[in-house]
């Protein structure tokens, strides 16, 4: 599903080159659930943003589903985005003036989807996370495990082969970041294949493979059996 094959990102800070990617080779296959883990400055969102399609390689290539990314157009991977991704971020990204069910709907506008069915979606999505009471509500009247909620039933209602969740449970106390976790294994229990960045040991030990990065490097992955049990 997902190939990396010698895959570098440089980015230019002033007149300083920095290596965040430095030859990094890569498979994760169909419905894994996988932590990258690493320091700040690991390499590990920039893998990410890459695997996403969020950002290009400087040089190595990328296969996403049998397609190499680097022969897609703007527009591909704007569509490969919305249709084939789901993203979960740190910081939740919700709309504060929608209710849980438009920001949950909102992915759906730009796939043509008729406003009854979308808003169907989003009910069924919320409901499969635990909200379908509270899909009425503004993200301030929600706490912060409900608002991460509503970002995975918003990331899920796309019906995506891929989610990727950027530092899930960062901005949670730890009783609420074992519940996303546990929801987010119930995701890949489900069939999803499921890629997570974070800083957090015992959150990566939760998942069966672990990918430890440093410096822009791998420097070991684990797959431990019955581990995301």
């Amino acid at each position: 599903m997902i190939r990396l094959q010698g895959v570098m990102k440089q980015y230019q800070m002033g007149d300083q080159t920095v290596h965040a990617l430095q030859g990094v080779d890569l498979h994760i296959r169909c419905n894994e659930l996988v932590a990258f883990i690493g320091a700040s400055g690991s390499g590990k969102s920039t893998m990410m943003n890459i695997v996403g399609c969020l950002d290009r390689p400087s040089s190595g290539q990328y296969w996403l589903n049998g397609r190499e990314v680097a022969t897609m157009s703007s527009d591909e991977l704007a569509l490969v985005r919305n249709q084939e991704i789901g993203f979960i971020f740190q910081s939740f990204h919700l709309l504060p003036r929608a209710s849980a069910l438009d920001n949950v709907a909102q992915p759906l506008i730009y796939r043509g989807i008729k406003l009854r069915e979308r808003l169907a979606r989003a009910q069924e999505a919320l409901n499969k996370v635990g909200l379908g009471s509270r899909m009425h509500h503004r993200p301030n009247e929600l706490s912060g495990g409900q608002r991460q909620r509503v970002a995975i039933a918003r990331a899920l209602v796309g019906n995506p082969s891929i989610l990727l969740a950027d530092e899930p449970t960062g901005n949670l106390d730890s009783a609420t970041s074992l519940e996303i976790l546990e929801l987010i294994k119930e995701v890949h229990a489900g069939g999803q294949t499921v890629v997570m960045v974070t800083h957090e040991p015992e959150i990566a030990e939760q998942c069966q493979r672990v990918v430890r990065l440093r410096d822009g490097r791998i420097i070991s992955d684990e797959t431990r059996a019955g581990s995301a049990a």
